[in-house]
């Protein structure tokens, strides 16, 4: 039986950790400081962690408002209940390669475990530059509506990029502590979060707006126009995160149960979360009116709602933990990134330092290291290009933020459709085709759903970004993720050829030490440090 053709086999080597209770044995084929420390999270933890990548009061407070602002599409609420579904039939293939993978590199692990190494070394690269740049955009909204508290509430002007760079830092050190406690950090904050969205929903529906409680905005109709297709990939940017999931499988007790459990769930509350308060947005206002108010107060929209109902100081907490509910979002990227590329640095597409953990927290330092330095450049380089005393007041929303969050949303986009591929191709060279036959045809119509999606964000790249048509960003931007492609591929290559035992290794992650020691067992000769 080949490892990993089971839940079992996969479960019992990627959840042994470092620690006397787990005996002599080691769980990596470079040993224990190559291991994820296992048991550092279960389902709700792991839950909170992936709910707020996220981010709900961002998404409702800022893309909600820009969407109906910009697009003008007044069926956003049946948009999401539409890419739930697409999302659902997503999880119905990539869960149930996450019972026979357990790998800190989820989408580049499944995508080599179904369609080769090379192409695996390739979506690698592509996940890293996808979430990174995600990340990196975050802080041009977080310095941005920081920089603005300070000036409204303290009557100080402070760059937008001071802030920005200091949680960088903060990020960067939680980054480098243990998962759990960076849950329940994560925890604390969500929980908030959909605290506020709840109280300012509440307020919505008890006080709607000159059409009452309109089902109007659910009509198929509400969906036509020219913006159809940008308000789709915005709305798609407001699932990412759930996805996220298996990138934690190491550390968790369960991965098998947990990992699929937690998907499904952050899919559903997810969908059914911003269908309810998307339309309640546009019941607040009247669905007829709901794009002009968009218009009139921009951003602020929310806030311009809320105040009249809610009062004053409610609002401005509100607008508090919208920096927080920022924050998190940041934080939880932050982790995904350096735990690919631990994964990559385990597995040697990488340099092999990146792949080890720190002892005192078990999480990957380095990695964690890797992506503080990665969007310490970013900000500087945004900051060194704004020539204003105080900052531009636009650059780190409509050029980091929106440019970055684009780019990676067309990343993670482009790995789903392609992860959903591999996930049929992985059960049909098994001989499991027949007997995941309904999981295999959702995993089709979601991969079929995603490449319209992706055309739809190319095409109209112009649009996300607010460029003029023919602009050198409209392909400058996308390229970043096919250089990205380009790179591991060739990447990978390379080590097919030159390194051919790495190559074969490319997605096994903890497995890869099982081959080693059967392989130790046939022929005493020890393993050329080269190819580990």
């Amino acid at each position: 039986m080949p490892i990993g053709s089971s839940g079992k086999t996969s479960s019992a080597t990627a959840t042994a950790g470092p620690g006397p209770a787990d005996g002599p044995g080691i769980s990596t084929f470079k040993g224990q400081e190559r291991a994820l420390r296992a048991d550092r999270i279960g389902t709700p933890g792991l839950l909170l962690s992936v709910l707020a990548a996220s981010a709900p009061l961002m998404v409702v407070a800022g893309v909600m408002a820009t969407t109906y602002q910009v697009m003008g599409i007044v069926g956003q609420p049946l948009l999401f209940v539409i890419l739930g579904v697409v999302m659902a039939l997503f999880s119905v293939g990539y869960a149930e390669m996450s019972r026979h993978v357990h790998n800190a590199g989820a989408f580049y692990a499944y995508i080599a475990r179904g369609l080769g190494g090379t192409v695996g070394a390739g979506a690698s690269f592509v996940a890293l530059a996808s979430y990174s740049t995600l990340q990196c955009g975050i802080y041009g909204m977080f310095g941005f509506e920081v920089s603005g508290l300070l000036e409204r509430h303290f009557s100080v002007s402070v760059a937008w990029w001071i802030p920005g760079l200091l949680a960088v830092a903060v990020t960067g050190v939680l980054g480098a502590l243990k998962i759990d406690l960076n849950a329940k950090v994560l925890g604390v904050l969500l929980c908030i979060e959909v605290a506020m969205i709840v109280v300012f929903d509440t307020a919505f529906a008890a006080q709607p707006g000159p059409q009452g409680l309109s089902l109007h905005a659910f009509d198929p109709a509400t969906l036509g126009g020219a913006g159809l297709g940008t308000t789709l990939c915005f709305a798609v940017t407001a699932f990412v995160g759930f996805e996220q999931a298996p990138v934690y499988a190491e550390e968790t007790s369960r991965p098998g149960t947990v990992v699929a459990r937690v998907m499904f769930l952050c899919v559903g509350i997810v969908a059914v979360f911003f269908a309810l308060s998307s339309w309640l947005i546009g019941v607040a206002t009247g669905p007829d009116h709901v794009v002009a108010t968009a218009g009139e107060h921009g951003p602020g929209l929310i806030f311009a709602l809320t105040e009249p109902r809610l009062g004053t100081v409610f609002t401005d907490v509100l607008h508090l933990f919208f920096v927080t509910g920022i924050f998190a979002s940041m934080l939880s990227f932050h982790n995904v990134v350096a735990r690919y590329a631990f994964a990559m640095g385990r597995e040697g597409l990488l340099p092999a330092p990146l792949g080890r953990t720190a002892k005192a927290s078990g999480a990957p330092a380095l990695g964690s290291l890797l992506q503080t330095v990665i969007a310490l450049l970013v900000v500087t380089v945004f900051a060194a290009t704004d020539d204003k005393p105080t900052g531009d007041p636009t650059a780190p929303v409509l050029e980091l933020f929106t440019w970055a969050g684009n780019v990676g949303a067309i990343g993670v986009i482009l790995l789903m459709a392609t992860a959903s591929v591999a996930v049929i191709a992985f059960f049909v060279r098994r001989g499991a085709g027949r007997a995941q036959a309904v999981r295999l045809l959702c995993a089709g119509l979601a991969a079929l759903a995603l490449l319209i999606v992706l055309g739809y964000g190319v095409t109209d790249f112009d649009v996300l970004v607010a460029a003029e048509r023919g602009s050198v960003l409209t392909w400058l931007l996308p390229s970043l993720i096919g250089i990205a492609a380009v790179i591991g591929l060739v990447h990978g290559r390379v080590l097919r050829a030159r390194r051919p035992g790495v190559h074969a290794r490319i997605g096994l992650g903890n497995e890869a030490f099982q081959l080693d020691k059967a392989a130790g067992a046939a022929t005493p000769a020890p393993a050329s440090p080269k190819e580990n």
